[in-house]
């Protein structure tokens, strides 16, 4: 059985992610930092509907403890699939944006990609096959006031899968970044400007968790073989 880690996996989004590919016959490690017991619910629930999964605590900003742990996992029993789901934003303006603001939108959003995805790809390589999925936002390609931060971050991810791509193509592993517009999460629907933001999109409606999930599902396949360092909007058309 393929084993697959999903950061953030305590995120409706990153929990409908660790649900398909559960379903899709994967054991998921679902990765959390802060809400451990999301991360322990969503483990459960794929359990309870006869899937394989566990739960895994890690600081991504803290690089050795990452490379340690997650390089440990992965000698013992090689990851094949990494998602990036993990992720956090501090909007503001950038001309008000403290060094904080930047560095830790930084850190877990780009730099924790590094830290999950350095201690894998070795064995990745080895094993001829692997599938390297990173998280987005529709923030990264059409930019967004007040997250400069967090869209740089998220358009690094690109930069990064085309890169890798080129790299280790010809080992057999794909990397491709999924950007996600609106989502309905408990979160986005207490924007003020919710409504606002849906009649920006063609379809006139948020997209769901497992929009996302589907498409994450489909690059994480065997049947995405040929598809590497690319760009997929789930965003109803708005981009």
């Amino acid at each position: 059985m393929r084993r697959a880690l999903v950061t953030g996996g305590s995120s409706p989004i990153g929990a409908a992610i660790a649900r398909q590919l559960a379903a899709q016959d994967l054991h998921v490690i679902v990765h959390a930092n802060r809400n451990v017991v999301g991360a322990e619910a969503t483990a459960a629930a794929i359990r309870e509907q006869g899937g394989s999964a566990e739960t895994l605590r890690l600081d991504l900003t803290d690089l050795d403890q990452a490379r340690s742990v997650l390089g440990a996992m992965a000698e013992l029993a090689p990851i094949q699939v990494l998602v990036h789901n993990a992720g956090l934003h501090r909007d503001v303006p950038f001309a008000a944006m403290e060094p904080d603001d930047w560095r830790e939108v930084i850190d877990v959003n780009l730099n924790g990609f590094y830290a999950a995805l350095r201690p894998l790809i070795m064995p990745m390589m080895r094993g001829r096959w692997g599938r390297i999925v990173a998280i987005s936002s529709l923030a990264a390609i059409t930019g967004n006031r007040g997250q400069t931060n967090y869209a740089a971050a998220k358009g690094g991810l690109l930069a990064l899968a085309k890169s890798i791509t080129r790299e280790y193509a010809s080992r057999g592993i794909t990397a491709n970044v999924v950007a996600p517009g609106l989502i309905a999460t408990p979160e986005t629907e207490r924007l003020e400007n919710f409504d606002a933001l849906l009649q920006l999109c063609p379809t006139r409606r948020a997209g769901t968790p497992e929009d996302v999930a589907a498409i994450v599902g489909f690059l994480a396949s065997d049947s995405a073989c040929y598809i590497s360092g690319q760009l997929i909007a789930v965003d109803g058309g708005t981009s």
